[in-house]
């Protein structure tokens, strides 16, 4: 591929390591561990039933990672030393104690979470690598589908791609935690980031219901008797629900089912400001004070138990309660409704809610066009005025290229104009439109071209919507097109015909396209 040459055969020793040895050792730590998931179970056995081949852990050089002792050119396959950096991570965090990592490592609960495309690594290989070595085995391995993006595998050319650093700039990370939670089960499913679904949860039940419950019940205790609890409202069904919801969520946690977990939370909320509403402390403050007072102290003690079993999905949410609450850190023995005689701090809204996101669009209509006729200006050295085949119709440009670009260059030549620029007179000629080009820095001009596309072909950017409206002149520098790797690039989208990328000549990355 690399020198054009023919491959050869050759003959190269390798290292194995005896993985068919480990088959029933393998098939009872799955077929008697009862928290791995059973559809993984049943997959990864029918490979046992095939018969488990030993596994070639060594490769030729030149090759990246750890090269085998006593070899020159020969290194480890990269998934034998990958999982063992899990270990060698821990020993880094113990000072390069061994001993104590090693210790550490046996002497712990282990849990993997991994996507479903290395099931392969971790429920045959890494086991038996453990086993036969005898390190302890991890307890529970939860595998996730992939994520996708409104659909769509993550893609920079379609605008679907996102670095963590980029979502935080735009949104609450705490708000995408809150997503993820809700639909992560012990399934092997994929999760897609649908934003418009991301924006509903966000502000129906996060915001509406959790975050709400929690404001209206401390904001009203704290403008209406100083922030006090004094006791607390006996209501032991709604307590006992309370409680068996809290409870369930820890179990959820524990099963590494945080969808479960999301949705006792929920209901949690539902239940408190179920209470609130039912109980109108707004209309009987003044006719049953005490009452009411009780009731708030009870509804304050709900935020804190929200508090205390969000803290894994919403960490700085539950921290912004817990300061509000005036009660530190709280952990799992707080779950009661024993908080009283207690000022709590002073309330604020924690989560606010998601504006919705301005449907982004592309102003311009590029097309595809052929350059039919070539001649130069009869009134400007610098100008050649083109006649174009644009698919349905026949159109004039005048275009800045006699520099450039010599008329045998262009005759036949596919370009990409703007198509709904408004007509203008340059230098006495009319100009339907504007081929677009690339200009550096050093002054040098490239032509946005294509090879396959018929004249007439519509250019997209990343599936945005063209524009269909006339434009000035300014809309072409405004939507500041640009080089990258000869590709031409709206923000993050390449410009393309159908399936085909549009290509920019002679200019560098960088180059700005007008």
């Amino acid at each position: 591929v690399i020198s054009g040459k023919t491959p050869v055969l050759r003959r190269s020793k390798h290292y194995f390591f005896r993985l068919s040895d480990c088959s029933e050792k393998i098939e009872h730590w799955l077929t008697s561990n009862n928290t791995l998931q059973p559809e993984i179970v049943n997959y990864v056995r029918n490979w046992i039933t095939e018969g488990l081949q030993d596994w070639d852990i060594s490769r030729d050089g030149p090759y990246f990672g750890f090269r085998i002792p006593g070899e020159d050119n020969k290194y480890y396959y990269v998934w034998l030393d990958a999982p063992i950096g899990y270990i060698s991570s821990y020993a880094n965090y113990c000072k390069n104690d061994v001993q104590k990592a090693i210790d550490g490592w046996n002497h712990a609960r282990i849990i993997h979470f991994i996507g479903k495309d290395i099931i392969y690594f971790h429920f045959l290989f890494w086991p038996a690598m453990l086993m036969e070595a005898g390190f302890t085995l991890p307890e529970q391995l939860v595998v996730h589908g992939f994520l996708t993006v409104n659909g769509e595998k993550m893609s920079k050319s379609r605008g679907t791609f996102l670095t963590a650093a980029e979502f935080a700039d735009k949104y609450n990370p705490e708000c995408l935690r809150f997503y993820y939670a809700k639909m992560l089960s012990k399934k092997m499913a994929d999760i897609d980031l649908d934003f418009n679904d991301f924006r509903g949860t966000t502000n129906n039940e996060l915001v509406a219901n959790v975050g709400n419950f929690c404001y209206r019940a401390l904001s009203f205790l704290k403008k209406n008797f100083d922030g006090r609890i004094g006791s607390v409202a006996d209501n032991r069904a709604l307590k006992q629900a309370i409680l068996g919801k809290a409870r369930a969520i820890a179990d959820a946690y524990e099963d590494c089912n945080t969808a479960a977990a999301v949705k006792d939370i929920l209901a949690i909320s539902q239940i408190g400001n179920r209470y609130f509403q039912e109980e109108e402390p707004w209309k009987h403050l003044s006719t049953n004070r005490k009452k009411m007072h009780d009731v708030l102290g009870l509804a304050a003690n709900i935020a804190k138990i929200i508090a205390i079993t969000a803290k894994p999905i919403l960490p700085r949410f539950s921290e912004g309660l817990e300061k509000q609450l005036n009660l530190g850190s709280l952990a799992w023995d707080g779950l009661h409704f024993e908080t009283t005689e207690h000022t709590i701090g002073e309330p604020a809204i924690l989560i606010g809610k998601m504006e919705e996101k301005k449907k982004e669009t592309f102003p311009l209509q590029l097309m595809v066009a052929q350059v039919v006729e070539v001649k130069e200006h009869p009134e400007a050295d610098k100008l050649y005025v083109l006649q174009i085949d644009a698919g349905n119709e026949k159109r004039q440009l005048v275009a800045g290229l006699r520099e450039h670009y010599a008329k045998e260059q262009l005759q036949g030549k596919k370009i990409i104009i703007v198509a709904n620029l408004k007509p203008a007179k340059l230098r006495g000629i009319l100009s339907e439109g504007m081929l677009l080009a690339g200009v550096s820095k050093d002054g040098q001009v490239g032509l946005l071209t294509i090879n396959d596309a018929k004249p007439g072909t519509l250019i997209n950017a990343g599936g945005l919507a063209p524009g269909t409206s006339q434009v000035r002149i300014e809309a072409v520098a405004e939507a500041k097109l640009t080089v990258k790797e000869g590709r031409a690039l709206f923000k993050c989208h390449t410009l393309r015909a159908g399936n085909e990328t549009v290509r920019v000549e002679k200019v560098e990355d960088g180059a700005e396209i007008h």
